[in-house]
């Protein structure tokens, strides 16, 4: 792992603090101290390396006077705050020719906190479980009520601001839905989906069923903080506990043109534990961070780097689902129908302009690219030249 000068920054301008830094700074020293699995130790060694010149890149040179900026090539892990941001833009592109032009809800479903040791044990069963009890909850609610099938886009998150352990599920939900005959778009109410009391029973109902099957077919591991549940009379009492748990899940409407509907959905799709926006200070004795409104929340960089690789999700996890007409299997063939009918019902408005972003704190300048004008002497143009990866010991932080 080589760690990599910071990129050149204009005089006078304060450079705030990254995530990746603190994962550079602390990172190698808590690898040595912590027994990690093998996911959660790449996670931390790209995170390391991200950007850095162990990944190799490119420099751009200028024909002329010969001027050098370097770029490093990026780890493209999806737990990297660094690269979030350039793959929301692709995915909203790719999304933009599948929204259906009517108005959306926002559906959140939130794990109770007696469940949550359970998931830390068994991540991938807990969270295909949850997903299955919302997703089904959507549609029998949608089929019952509107007698239509809706769009449907679920993505996985399991912190709070405080980088706790928090598993939940972020769901944007079509107005309404194409009826089963195929015929007409049958749009429900501009500000009301479903009661949230009825939701929260079904998803727990949906959720405990499955849940008391995997466990009664073997399937759960009990590790850690749930080793007890192993024991019969314990798992019952957890059982009793869910039973009697409030499963919160609330349902707000985000903005109705599509763009802005798909522009809301990508803060939660590609969002991972913090991003360096929230980052207010970092030393060596704690990492400060904005929580909510002028809240700040102050860490040990151990625990920091402890609590945001607790969200590592397991290999090859889908963390962001598509259901009803977002399913693949009806993306081809009712999709296209559905937004046929629903822009002809609707009469689409003139599109509104993309929300822009909120101003941020002053960051470092972005270097010089491939194909711009040579910042230092403005007569040569910036031509690209390859960089080998980097091979040698670790540094130490």
């Amino acid at each position: 792992m080589v760690s990599a000068a910071c990129p050149a920054v204009a005089p006078g301008t304060e450079v705030r603090p990254e995530v990746a830094d603190i994962f550079r700074h602390y990172g190698p020293a808590y690898l040595r101290q912590h027994v990690l699995s093998p996911q959660v130790s790449k996670v931390l060694r790209n995170i390391v390396r991200c950007r850095t010149a162990a990944l190799g890149g490119h420099a751009a040179v200028c024909e002329q006077c010969g001027g050098k900026w370097l770029h490093y090539n990026s780890c493209f892990d999806r737990h990297c705050p660094t690269c979030q941001g350039s793959l929301a833009s692709v995915w909203t592109s790719e999304r933009l020719e599948r929204l259906v032009p009517t108005h959306h809800f926002h559906v959140v479903a939130t794990c109770p906190a007696e469940l949550r040791p359970v998931a830390l044990a068994n991540p991938r069963l807990v969270y295909d479980l949850l997903f299955a009890a919302v997703s089904e909850t959507l549609l029998d609610l949608a089929a019952d009520r509107w007698n239509a099938l809706p769009a449907v886009t679920a993505v996985l998150h399991t912190w709070n601001r405080q980088m706790g352990y928090h598993p939940h599920v972020h769901c944007i939900v079509t107005g309404g839905g194409l009826s089963f005959d195929g015929e007409r778009w049958v749009p429900c109410r501009p500000n009301f989906i479903f009661p949230v009391k009825v939701l929260s029973a079904l998803i727990r109902g949906k959720f405990m069923d499955s849940f008391v099957r995997a466990q009664e077919a073997g399937r759960l591991h009990f590790a850690g903080t749930s080793a007890h549940l192993d024991d019969p009379e314990e798992f019952a009492a957890l059982r009793r506990s869910l039973y009697d748990a409030n499963w919160v899940v609330y349902a707000k409407r985000p903005f109705g043109d599509a763009e802005n509907v798909l522009s809301y959905l990508s803060r939660y799709t590609h969002r991972v534990a913090i991003s360096s926006s929230r980052l207010v200070s970092v030393d060596a004795a704690a990492v400060v961070f904005r929580t909510k409104r002028d809240a700040t929340c102050q860490l040990h960089p151990d625990e920091f780097l402890r609590r945001f690789l607790l969200h590592v999700l397991p290999k090859g996890f889908r963390k962001i689902r598509h259901y009803g007409l977002s399913a693949p299997s009806n993306v081809g063939t009712r999709l296209p129908l559905a937004q046929r009918l629903a822009g002809a019902l609707n009469r689409r408005s003139p599109r509104a302009p993309p929300p822009q972003p909120s101003p941020s704190l002053p960051q470092r300048s972005r270097p010089p690219r491939v194909g711009d004008r040579c910042p230092n002497c403005t007569l040569g143009v910036l031509v690209r030249m390859p960089l080998p990866f980097a091979r040698g010991p670790p540094v130490p932080p």
